[in-house]
């Protein structure tokens, strides 16, 4: 039957062209439209290109000038690296602590993707709480416990990039945790219970066991950490709108929507788009390489 269904293309097509024309309306062709715009000089949102650039590349040469998406970058390159150690870090070890139980693992891995379910936009506004210079949580614990005599501006050029980051890093944490947990759950009993039998146990069953078959899962993770890092906009727009403090708490995605929707540069948010999509595909490669997946595993 198998070989008969793959032999007659048309059932494959018929379920195959719905998902082609969903990607190609909503991915590939605003891509190349993007693409297009950014070459183009549009003075406005909802207004036609007026044609292209003089020159056609104005708009890249100013990403190499623009000081504000260089602090942009900086911040999306320090936001990667402590996606890549603290989401998927933390993920890896809560993951190993819940599969080494029996008994109420299930609630941990509710408990753990529970924030994942949130509205960036509710956390937003709830961290803002948080981090509240007079009455905020976290200031008056400190001071609860005399660790500071006075309140801490969470916002200020010293302290931004911990506040912003901190809530993605706790949001996203449970996302990875559940990807890591399926992984676990498919190494099979039979491998551990024959390594007890030679003696290894503890951190060396992790070692040697649980770490090299969970490799193809924790290149998937980095890639996903990686790209998710690239694409965070809403939770730091809701806490630092408008690169506050001081035009210093730019990301690539915020920096992009403000160049767009704020100021009307759709032309020149479109190279920054692009530019996000490029830096995408190239750390992602990089991370595939240095991460290499095996197809022994």
């Amino acid at each position: 039957m198998g070989s008969t269904l793959y032999r007659r293309k048309g059932p494959l097509v018929a379920f195959l062209l719905p998902a082609f024309l969903f990607l190609f309306l909503f991915l590939y062709y605003p891509f190349v439209q993007n693409l297009l715009n950014s070459f183009s000089e549009i003075s406005g949102l909802g207004t036609p290109s007026q044609g292209l650039q003089a020159p056609w590349y104005a708009n890249y040469a100013a990403l190499f000038t623009d000081p504000k998406l260089h602090t942009a970058l900086v911040n999306t390159l320090i936001l990667i690296g402590c996606t890549i150690v603290f989401q998927v870090g933390i993920a890896l070890i809560l993951a190993l602590l819940v599969d080494s139980i029996r008994v109420g693992a299930q609630l941990f891995r509710t408990l753990y993707f529970f924030p994942i379910v949130i509205s960036a936009t509710a956390l937003g506004l709830m961290f803002n709480l948080i981090f509240l210079y007079n009455g905020g949580m976290v200031n008056q614990l400190l001071k609860s416990l005399g660790v500071i005599a006075g309140n801490i501006d969470w916002k200020d050029q010293q302290h931004f990039l911990f506040t912003m980051f901190m809530p993605v890093m706790w949001q996203y944490v449970g996302f990875y945790f559940v990807i890591l947990v399926t992984g676990l759950n498919n190494i099979p009993q039979d491998l551990y219970e024959a390594a007890g039998l030679d003696g290894c146990s503890g951190l060396n069953r992790v070692r040697y066991i649980t770490l090299p078959l969970l490799r193809n899962v924790l290149s998937t993770c980095l890639v996903l950490a990686i790209t998710g890092a690239l694409k965070v906009f809403d939770l730091p727009w809701v806490m630092f709108g408008a690169g506050m403090p001081q035009e210093q708490g730019w990301l690539t995605a915020t920096y992009m929507y403000d160049q767009t929707f704020n100021r009307g540069n759709v032309d020149y948010g479109s190279a920054i788009a692009t530019l996000i999509v490029v830096l995408g595909v190239v750390l992602s490669n990089v991370a595939n390489r240095v991460f290499k997946p095996s197809d022994d595993l």
